[in-house]
C-alpha cells in the first residue's frame, strides 16, 4: 500500500511537471527561440506557446529599444591629443532577426560585445582621428553625426543602431589647462576690444557734443552781434531824426531847455549874457 501511494505521489509530480513544462509565455516586446536539442524549431511571438517537456527548450530575446554606454573610448586627434570618449548608442534587435541572433551570437550580451562594441571602437577612433582636438570640441555635433553614420554603415548584422551620443571627451590634463588659458586669452582680448569700442563711442559722444557746444556759441555770439548792430542802427536813426527835428523847430530847443529847467534863476549875471526864459510875448 505504502508503495502504491509512493509511485502515485510520484507519478503525479511527474505529471505536474510535464504539464507545468509544456507551455511558456513570450512577453511583449520579447520574442521567444525554440530549439530542441540545440536546433531551431520556431521563432514565436509576444503570448502562450507550447513545447515538449524536458526535450525543448525557450530562449527569449528583448527586440525593445535599449540604450548602452560606453564610458572608456580611446582614440586620437589629428593633431595626436590623447582623448578618452564616453559614448551612447540606442539600438534595437528586429523581431524577424531573434533567430538569427541566437544562432549566430547565442544572446544579446554576446551579439553587443562580438558585433557593436569592435566596430564602435574601430569607427569613433576612425572618425576622432579626422578632427583637431579643438575642432572636435567646437564642431562636437558634426562630431556625433558622423560617428553614427560610420557606425550605422559598419553595423551589419541583426541589429539597428538607432542613435550614437557622445557624453563627454576628456583630454590629457595637460592639454585641457591649455585650452583654459588659451580661452581665457581669448575672453580678455574680447574684452579688450568691446573696451576699445566704448571708448570709441564715448569719444565720438564728446566730439559730436563739443561741436554742439561750438554751434550754440557761436550761434549765440551771433545773435548777440545781430542785437547789438539793430541796436546801434534804432539809436542811430533815433539821433538822426531827433537832430532833423531840431534843425527844422528851433523853438523846440527852447521847449526842450524850459522842459527841463528846475525853476530856480541863476544868481550871477554877466553883463552881456542872456537871461533865460525872460522872452515873454506881450
Amino acid at each position: 500500500m505504502t508503495i502504491k501511494i509512493a509511485a502515485f505521489g510520484a507519478s503525479a509530480a511527474l505529471l505536474a511537471i510535464l504539464s507545468f513544462g509544456s507551455f511558456y509565455v513570450v512577453d511583449q516586446g520579447e520574442r521567444g527561440v525554440v530549439t530542441r536539442n540545440g536546433a531551431i524549431l520556431a521563432v514565436n511571438e509576444p503570448g502562450l506557446g507550447f513545447k515538449m517537456p524536458i526535450m525543448d527548450g525557450v530562449t527569449y530575446i528583448d527586440v525593445r529599444s535599449k540604450a548602452k554606454t560606453y564610458d572608456s573610448v580611446m582614440a586620437y586627434s589629428a593633431d595626436q591629443q590623447t582623448a578618452t570618449l564616453a559614448v551612447s548608442i540606442n539600438y534595437s534587435i528586429p523581431g524577424d532577426k531573434a533567430g538569427i541572433v541566437y544562432a549566430e551570437y547565442g544572446n544579446e550580451d554576446n551579439l553587443l560585445s562580438r558585433l557593436v562594441e569592435r566596430k564602435l571602437m574601430a569607427q569613433v577612433k576612425n572618425v576622432f582621428g579626422q578632427y583637431n582636438a579643438a575642432r572636435a570640441i567646437t564642431e562636437r555635433a558634426k562630431l556625433n553625426a558622423d560617428i553614427q553614420i560610420a557606425l550605422q554603415e559598419a553595423v551589419e548584422g541583426p541589429v539597428v543602431i538607432e542613435a550614437v551620443q557622445i557624453e563627454n571627451i576628456d583630454f590629457s590634463d595637460t592639454y585641457e589647462a591649455k585650452i583654459e588659458e588659451r580661452m581665457s586669452a581669448e575672453i580678455e582680448v574680447q574684452k579688450l576690444k568691446q573696451n576699445l569700442e566704448r571708448e570709441k563711442v564715448q569719444a565720438t559722444i564728446r566730439v559730436t557734443q563739443a561741436g554742439a557746444e561750438a554751434d550754440a556759441t557761436r550761434a549765440q555770439a551771433e545773435a548777440d552781434a545781430d542785437a547789438a548792430r539793430l541796436r546801434g542802427e534804432a539809436e542811430a536813426d533815433a539821433i538822426k531824426a531827433k537832430g532833423a527835428a531840431l534843425r527844422d523847430n528851433p523853438t523846440l530847443i527852447e521847449l526842450t531847455a524850459a522842459e527841463r529847467w528846475n525853476g530856480t534863476l541863476p544868481t550871477t549875471m554877466v553883463p552881456g549874457g542872456a537871461t533865460p526864459f525872460l522872452n515873454v510875448g506881450k
